[in-house]
């Protein structure tokens, strides 16, 4: 990851693809997460992607209502698909579920279909050109990902509502970086190039300036009654990936981001009084007077 965004490295990226392309093992696609709903460098991965020939799926659960560069956060101006989560900590809740968008009309199609069950009614993607009203044929195999009504309506209710959730978060964010200024924290940098949606707030215990450790400051927040949490344990080092031959060190900046990360609270109905006692909480961790 870059140490400024939180999220993938364009530079490392290119030095990835082009060893992968000398071993003639290019992948077929790339994900690139927009951590925290930050937007990762778009512009510059998908001219990469383009030149070796790779696509590109935005996993965009975190940054819905985000822009980069003017645009919304996911429109798929530099990828093939953008998919966005409506889990109820996200930014807006369907209360389970997602949103899948493309502007290609093929991956539309085909996005459509594997949803349910790999399952057309549409005549000219049949093997039977004249089949009776009442057919149907699975040409693919598909699972159901269909979003019910009841879920569908209460998404269409948050979305009304997206514009006023990105602006207080925001301004959540704003007065976080006001009021941590004299803690040992790296607090998250603003990007000229776009808008979070600040799903999470992360900061970094700044170990140049304080011998507390990440565990430490979690634990005293906790005992003084809030509630932290650390986003995510680099995927690599879990089991999965270890037996497929991963192992610590192979991503050094995931592994350091990690170690020194804290979430502190960040969400839309968090009160300017509570957040003054989050902080509160932090100075007096940090013995600042």
């Amino acid at each position: 990851i870059d140490p400024f965004n939180y999220c993938m490295s364009p530079s490392e990226l290119e030095q990835k693809l082009e060893r992968a392309k000398r071993n003639d093992k290019l992948p077929k696609v790339i994900v690139v997460v927009h951590y925290s709903g930050r937007s990762a460098d778009m512009r510059a991965i998908g001219e990469i992607a383009k030149e070796y020939g790779v696509n590109v799926i935005e996993d965009a659960a975190h940054a819905i209502g985000g822009c980069y560069l003017e645009n919304p956060i996911g429109s798929c101006e530099f990828s093939d698909i953008s998919v966005f989560s409506f889990h109820p900590v996200k930014v807006m809740t369907t209360i389970e579920g997602g949103l899948g968008v493309t502007n290609n009309a093929n991956l539309a199609r085909k996005m459509s279909m594997l949803r349910t069950h790999g399952i057309t009614r549409d005549s000219s993607e049949m093997h039977n050109k004249s089949a009776y009203p009442w057919e149907y044929e699975q040409i693919d195999l598909g699972l159901n990902y269909r979003m019910n009504e009841i879920q569908a309506a209460l998404g269409l209710s948050q979305l009304n509502r997206l514009d006023s959730f990105i602006a207080r978060r925001r301004q959540i964010a704003d007065q976080y970086h006001d009021l941590l200024n004299r803690c040992p924290l790296l607090l998250p940098k603003n990007q000229t190039t776009s808008e979070s949606a600040w799903h999470l707030y992360p900061v970094l215990i700044d170990s140049k300036k304080t011998e507390l450790s990440r565990s430490q400051v979690y634990d005293s927040l906790v005992q003084a009654g809030i509630k932290p949490n650390v986003h995510f344990i680099p995927i690599h080092t879990q089991p999965y990936f270890r037996n497929k031959g991963f192992r610590t060190g192979d991503f050094p900046v995931s592994e350091w981001f990690y170690a020194n990360e804290l979430s502190l609270p960040m969400y839309f109905d968090l009160t300017d009084s509570e957040q003054q006692s989050v902080v509160q909480a932090l100075e007096d961790i940090f013995d600042i007077s």
